[in-house]
């Protein structure tokens, strides 16, 4: 169809050729002297001017250029320094060695604040006392500092984190745009700080989650206590250091890398906090619930993110090679370390041979290696711990598995691998890393597939692979985005953790992941307002 319609336009080579009242002149112009005297449509923007007047959009790299891949490799090839707490008064602890997941390599040091540097820090906050106007000017200076040291992220990125260059790139345009997303809400705002917030961050989004919990919170401004994982802590240094650089008191944020038993549990029990921000990977956050009813004030808000079981339907109607290339994309994209993955797939049995015979095709084709090198689709888990885990687990489901490949030799390599299961009520816990369950099911068994997916209790994000269809039993259209998915169990939180509102399945854009989002039913409550990548989060005010 597409060529049908390219070809046989009036404007096409294929018509004009043909057509005796278009002189050879006509059809052998250049076209490119054309452009120098059109003008371009009214409604057609640069990149940078999507988002209109108010906010500029993140920049982009162009990966299939040479240049800038030279401009890039050029630029990321440099030493990382040695980091620690970014604290007001001098800090104290024990410096441990970072080392990369894909090689063993050892990158630098990393002091990690002990307990009376986090007192300090305690004791030393305070909220950001200057006007809206002048905390959003600060975050974008912030924004532009970060693109402009793209070079340090994605080198740190790549070594500290194990991420490959098209996720590093996409990696700091999101934290750029929450930068320039949470300034340009909160500059007309005139909400009184709420105090001190602790932001405990994951590793697996180091940098982006990272600035996103910060920036929030320092636009209301709040006095922000910053602990990051463990295993990248060092990002989280560089991007806490341009942060200051741009403008950011030293007493409103103040960075704390450390374990979680001994900054974290500091943190979520002292009765100075005023709101926790928590994003972690593989439990439920009950110890940090508990800990906060204890010490803290009643209705100190805790916005929390604890990963999910997603699910992905696809039916006989879907074309297969759409749905392969999603599944490929959420299953082992980032080896599988994101909480939005796809861990449980559904496939009608109708199609179920030829889907999983693609879907091994295609895993075949997955290069495996260091994340450095532009041609890695896979890298390494983030630690032997993480390693560990996924391989016993395999172990324990050997003879369930459909399909693995073969891994590096050196490295937290864990291999991408294909498991055969009954239903996702058999996956007790969520295996963070490239490891994709699947499941086939009769096309009468639909609705029990989705009342099985709700009663798992999560919520974060849900894929379907059918188009608009009849309905036999109502007579009428329906949406293949129907309210499948239901409020998750408490601990069990989506990113729309704030909203106490049911949570639907929407179609909003999420760039770089297959699966769809989960975003709340209402668009917004009091406080709350959506990211700038439609990913649903409220910011502390």
């Amino acid at each position: 169809m597409r060529r049908l319609l390219e070809n046989g336009a009036n404007s096409s080579f294929v018509n004009q050729i043909v057509d005796e009242d278009v002189t050879p002149a006509e059809v052998a112009h250049d076209p490119f002297d054309a452009v120098k005297t059109e003008t371009p449509p009214a409604s057609l923007v640069a990149p940078e001017a999507i988002y209109g007047a108010g906010r500029v959009n993140s920049r982009g790299f162009d990966l299939n250029a040479r240049d800038v891949l030279e401009r890039i490799a050029q630029a990321r090839d440099g030493a990382i320094t040695d980091a620690g707490p970014l604290t007001v008064s001098a800090p104290t602890g024990i410096a441990h060695t970072v080392v990369n997941p894909a090689t063993g390599d050892v990158l630098a040091r990393i002091t990690m604040a002990d307990e009376d540097t986090v007192a300090r820090a305690l004791s030393d906050a305070r909220t950001w006392d200057a006007p809206a106007a002048e905390r959003a000017a600060v975050l974008r200076r912030a924004a532009d500092l970060y693109e402009a040291e793209f070079g340090p992220f994605f080198g740190m990125l790549a070594r500290e984190a194990g991420k490959t260059l098209n996720d590093a790139v996409a990696e700091l345009r999101e934290a750029v745009d929450f930068l320039r997303y949470y300034a340009q809400q909160g500059e007309d705002r005139t909400d009184a700080a709420r105090g001190t917030i602790v932001a405990i961050s994951p590793w697996n989004f180091p940098l982006a989650i990272f600035t996103g919990q910060v920036a929030a919170a320092l636009m209301a401004g709040n006095a922000v206590l910053a602990k990051p994982a463990e295993q990248t802590s060092l990002i989280a240094a560089h991007a806490t250091r341009l942060l200051l650089q741009a403008g950011v008191p030293q007493s409103a944020l103040q960075l704390l890398p450390g374990d979680g038993g001994t900054v974290g549990a500091a943190l979520t029990r002292s009765p100075d906090v005023a709101g926790v921000v928590f994003t972690w990977l593989d439990r439920d956050g009950t110890a940090d619930r508990t800990s906060m009813a204890k010490h803290m004030a009643p209705g100190t808000p805790l916005v929390a993110e604890t990963g999910g079981l997603n699910a992905m339907i696809v039916d006989s109607s879907a074309l297969p090679e759409q749905a392969v290339r999603d599944i490929i994309a959420s299953s082992f994209r980032s080896a599988g370390q994101r909480c939005s993955a796809l861990r449980c797939l559904y496939v009608q049995e109708d199609v179920a041979p030829q889907i999983i015979r693609m879907i091994k095709g295609a895993m075949d084709l997955l290069k495996m290696g260091d994340p450095w090198d532009l041609s890695t689709d896979v890298g390494p888990v983030i630690d032997q711990d993480a390693r560990d885990q996924i391989d016993t687990y395999l172990e324990t489901h050997r003879d369930r598995v459909l399909h693995r490949l073969e891994v590096p030799q050196d490295g937290h390599f864990v291999a991408p691998t294909l498991l055969r299961v009954n239903g996702i009520e058999e996956m007790d816990r969520e295996i963070f890393g490239p490891v994709l369950h699947v499941a086939t099911y009769k096309a009468r068994d639909l609705d029990k597939v989705v009342q099985t997916i709700n009663d798992r209790g999560y919520g974060l994000t849900f894929g379907l692979h059918h188009p608009h269809r009849q309905s036999g039993r109502t007579g009428h259209r329906q949406d293949p985005c129907r309210e499948h998915l239901r409020q998750p169990q408490p601990g069990r939180a989506p990113r729309s953790a704030a909203n106490p509102l049911a949570a639907r399945v929407c179609p909003g854009p999420v760039p770089r992941q297959a699966v769809r989002c989960i975003c709340p039913a209402s668009s917004r409550l009091p406080g709350a307002v959506r990211s700038p990548r439609s990913r649903c989060r409220s910011p502390i005010s």
